[in-house]
């Protein structure tokens, strides 16, 4: 009998075992630790992976997930549902679900067996519930034993897993967790969906990457001794070394073979390699290793039962040989081929004539077993690769509701699709599958959505209505989706589809009406066009309130509330946001949003603190809900403005840096690299704020267009970095949104505008087309709105030409800055401003005092940008105190250094340095390192002020 030819030792991989181990101390130390292990086929993977296991099996929990091959739609969350059933069979159901918190419903629908009561809410929040839940559960446990996670062949993962993989990357930040997966790096091709993971999470400081290498012609020389007990011969070495091109599981086979130790030929090909133990076999044991590889990767005792026409005994001694022989191994209650390649190899060998009657017998298999586990994805790949359409498609169906069940939102969309295809080829469809042809399309748009998705979304959207009679009624539905989808990615049109979907959707259906005229009120606020959107708000509502469906009636309230806010109706506004806020009590979805528009209001409205309250509740509540990475960023957005206006701009880095790690949607992205480059700003790097917005342009385009709020954000941030670089026509232009007269921009985004518009008059006067009186003019309409003062009294300062009353307006402005309403930035601006008047006045022992009052105040507050801005000011005037000494550290630089001082004045990046002297960017990086310590600058643009000195 033929035995295993395995080495009982691990040859060549020391080195990669020791990176494991250190990071398994990493993870043991509370660092959570990724590790991604690849090579090619036979390299040596899973062997590396058993001999670390083995080493860790006492120090830690090792749960272990399986990926499975079942073609282009894999069964959602496979090795998620493993690894979570080994942790229930090690600390039980009830402690498990007790982990699991809020998100227990969430999780008894992944796993039924645990007997929760299983949720029942059809979108994207309720997903990123249940990944939450995987992290918190694995958090939780880890704190009593460390964890070892081990996904292996994810080139095979389906999405909802890959995505349940992307989530715990990127959100484990505690906790003793080490996350191991394997590829066969060959695998994973151009488009291949797991290419783009790897990338992302390479760029990650706590992901380590091992690429197994072949062995080299000593290292094979040990592995033959290793298993052969002695010495082999220098010719056995060089045969098997050209061979095996050094990859350990062809060194094993190929020793194995007979041939080789009687000097016999080996096999030309590796398909001939991998099937040599096989054609050893008896012609019964190859029949039953035809039906296991067709089975899957991993397939269970009880399962192979049921298709293989054998006796239990004959089954036996058929696996018995397959197992002696060293072609299957025993894992568990199931068996699995003992290498990947052996599988695929075999299955080369089943003939066209079997393969249907394999895949059929494993779909009865299947179905016979459907009310113990969801194996609906199986028995659709399996009657589809029978070619029976006919039984694939109620299958394919029921699959994809199973996916929807447990929020496999990508998988759903797939056999939503695949069952697209298959209609038209089978006869009672819509019977089958109890739906009209394009509510199924609804629903596969539907699903891919809630994947993240949003573009293939809109195209199928848009596929089905071109084939869709716009007199059937599912022909609104998608109208009105494909506009959501639509403004999703930013692209103009949804206002118009929406309002053509509200002129054909039938009468009767009340619901749909209703959806549609909420989703048209909210687009026509987000676009500005507030008097529109009332009217439409105001319609939802009583439809809502009709139908007694509280959760739209508050959403179509809110929007109501934000568009009188708009329109400056603060008290109708505050009315609604409470009316709002008390319909919501009980609804997720409408409680999140009222927690968005009100911070957001507050903010607007100059209470920060308020602002900032609102926003954090509901960032605690979106945690809670699972959607942190949806309304949980915006709601973190929102709380950003106003720590950055208090002058906590670490709190703020903080939740910019969180929400980020988290690969929000781009529209939220935008929102927080906006908020970024604005901090940059303000802190004193302008060169910094430039680059960040030059990047964030493309990105931001497609909102700009169809947002206000993100039309006149961009806006601002773009004209201050301009106005900081003295670009005064650019930040003219940036400005050109705030004087649009449809729609007129909202008071709260305008104010901070006008003021802007002010200084570029003020600095340069031919740069802006708008004269001071249109300022003037468009200030007087906002005098309802609280920071209405706060802005005119440095709006009035800005535009004020003698020297002597400037003092007096810019005195004004100081004091005006000492309102709660004001931001941190603006008493140090107007105490720098103040100074700059008393300089032009003459004023000179006076103008020092206040610049040293300013760069006081900036200090104080953070606002780098000031203080650079002040010191500059007192060197242009020849002005020293204890506060602002030029050039005295200047004579400590090198000549070097002197050059790279002056092009930092010109206000040139590292890279434009590095071009002009000729050296390289990262030289050039250090040169200014120096050259900040060496003047104690804390910014370029404090460094720039300095070179002053050597003019």
């Amino acid at each position: 009998m033929t035995t295993s030819t395995s080495s009982p030792l691990l040859i060549g991989r020391s080195g990669e075992l020791a990176r494991l181990h250190e990071a398994f101390e990493q993870a043991n130390a509370g660092t959570p630790h990724t590790v991604l292990v690849g090579g090619e086929a036979g390299i040596g993977k899973s062997r590396l992976l058993d001999a670390f296991l083995a080493d860790v099996a006492g120090q830690a929990r090792v749960l272990v997930g399986q990926c499975v091959d079942l073609g282009s739609v894999a069964s959602p969350y496979a090795p998620i549902k493993s690894v979570l059933r080994s942790l229930v069979a090690d600390v039980g159901a009830p402690e498990l679900l007790a982990a699991a918190g809020p998100a227990q419903g969430v999780l008894a629908a992944l796993l039924p067996e645990l007997g929760a009561a299983g949720a029942d809410v059809d979108t994207p929040s309720v997903r990123g519930q249940l990944h939450e839940a995987v992290a918190v559960i694995l958090e939780t446990f880890s704190r009593e034993t460390p964890i070892v996670v081990v996904i292996e062949d994810i080139h095979w993962i389906d999405s909802a897993s890959l995505s349940v993989l992307r989530f715990l990357e990127r959100v484990l930040s505690g906790g003793r967790i080490l996350l191991v997966l394997s590829v066969r790096t060959e695998d994973v091709t151009r488009g291949h969906p797991v290419r783009g993971f790897l990338s992302e999470v390479e760029r990650s400081r706590s992901v380590d990457r091992i690429e197994l290498s072949r062995l080299t012609r000593v290292q094979v020389r040990r592995q033959l001794k290793a298993i052969a007990g002695e010495a082999p011969s220098d010719a056995l070495v060089s045969t098997l070394f050209a061979r095996s091109d050094g990859i350990p599981f062809f060194v094993e086979e190929l020793f194995d073979l007979e041939a080789c130790a009687d000097g016999g030929a080996l096999p030309d090909t590796l398909r001939d390699l991998l099937l040599s133990r096989y054609e050893r076999l008896s012609d019964e044991t190859q029949r039953v290793l035809r039906i296991i590889a067709i089975g899957g990767v991993r397939v269970e005792h009880d399962l192979i039962t049921s298709v293989v026409a054998l006796s239990a005994e004959q089954l036996d001694d058929a696996v018995r040989e397959a197992v002696s022989a060293g072609v299957l191994a025993i894992d568990g209650d199931a068996y699995a081929f003992r290498h990947a390649l052996v599988r695929e190899a075999v299955l080369f060998e089943v003939l066209p004539g079997e393969r249907p009657r394999y895949h059929s017998g494993y779909a009865r298999a299947y179905e016979s077993r459907a009310g113990e586990r969801r194996v609906a994805a199986e028995i659709s790949f399996h009657w589809l690769s029978a070619h029976d359409d006919a039984r694939a498609f109620p299958a394919t169906i029921a699959a994809m509701r199973e996916a929807r069940q447990t929020y496999a939102y990508a998988t759903a969309a797939q056999m939503g699709e695949r069952a697209l295809e298959l209609w038209p080829r089978v006869d009672d469809s819509r019977e089958l599958a109890g739906m009209d042809r394009f509510e199924l399309v609804g629903r596969t748009a539907s699903y891919l959505r809630n994947a993240g998705e949003e573009e293939r979304a809109l195209q199928v959207a848009r596929h089905g209505l071109e084939e869709c009679p716009t007199d059937n009624p599912h022909y609104a539905r998608l109208l009105r989706d494909a506009a959501l989808y639509r403004a999703a990615l930013g692209r103009p049109g949804a206002i118009e589809e929406l309002t053509e979907a509200l002129r054909l959707v039938d009468p009767a259906d009340a619901t749909l009406a209703m959806t549609i005229t909420t989703a048209l009120a909210g687009r026509l606020m987000i676009d500005g066009r507030v008097d529109d959107a009332l009217q439409a708000a105001d319609r939802a509502h009583a439809m809502a309130v009709g139908a007694k469906r509280t959760a739209y009636a508050s959403v179509s309230a809110n929007i109501a509330a934000v568009s009188h806010a708009h329109r400056g109706e603060l008290d109708a506004a505050r009315a609604g946001l409470k009316q709002a806020r008390q319909l919501a009590e009980n609804e997720p979805n409408a409680l999140l949003r009222y927690w968005v528009n009100a911070s957001d209001l507050a903010y607007l409205l100059g209470e920060f603190a308020e602002a900032i309250g609102l926003a954090e509740e509901g960032m605690e509540r979106a945690r809670g809900y699972g959607v942190e990475r949806n309304s949980g960023v915006v709601l973190a957005s929102n709380a950003i403005d106003p720590l950055q206006a208090v002058g906590e701009w670490e709190r703020a880095d903080a939740l910019i840096r969180r929400g980020l790690e988290l690969d929000p949607p781009r529209v939220f992205q935008v929102y927080l690299l906006r908020a970024r480059a604005w901090g940059m700003l303000w802190r004193g790097d302008v060169a910094a704020a430039a680059e960040a917005m030059r990047s964030l342009r493309p990105m931001a385009a497609p909102y700009v267009d169809i947002e206000v709020q993100t039309r006149l954000g961009i806006a601002r941030v773009a004209a201050e970095v301009a106005i900081a670089s003295e670009d005064w026509a650019s930040a003219a232009r940036e400005l050109s949104p705030l004087f649009a007269d449809d729609p007129a921009p909202a008071p709260g985004h305008a104010l901070p505008l006008l003021w802007d518009a002010a200084r570029v008059i003020s600095a340069a006067p031919a740069a802006m087309p708008q004269p001071a009186s249109r300022i003037r003019a468009q200030l007087a309409s906002f005098t309802a709105w609280p920071t209405h003062d706060l802005w005119k009294a440095f709006i009035d300062a800005e535009l004020t030409d003698d020297s002597e009353t400037a003092v007096v307006a810019w005195s004004l402005a100081v004091e005006a800055a000492r309102s709660p309403r004001a931001a941190v930035y603006l008493r140090p601006y107007a105490l720098l401003q103040r100074a700059r008047a008393l300089i032009a006045g003459g004023a000179r022992a006076e103008a020092r005092t206040a610049l040293d009052e300013a760069i006081s105040a900036a200090e104080s507050a953070g606002v780098g940008w000031i203080v650079g801005e002040a010191e500059k000011t007192a060197v242009r005037a020849g002005l020293t105190s204890g506060r602002v000494e030029p050039g005295s550290q200047v004579d400590d630089l090198t000549a070097r250094e002197r050059q790279v001082l002056e092009l930092i004045a010109e206000g040139l990046s590292n890279r434009q340095i590095g071009e002009r002297l000729f050296i390289s960017g990262k030289t050039a990086s250090v040169h200014v390192s120096a050259i900040l310590r060496k003047l104690g600058a804390s910014s370029r643009t404090e460094a720039a002020m300095r070179s002053a000195a050597l003019r």
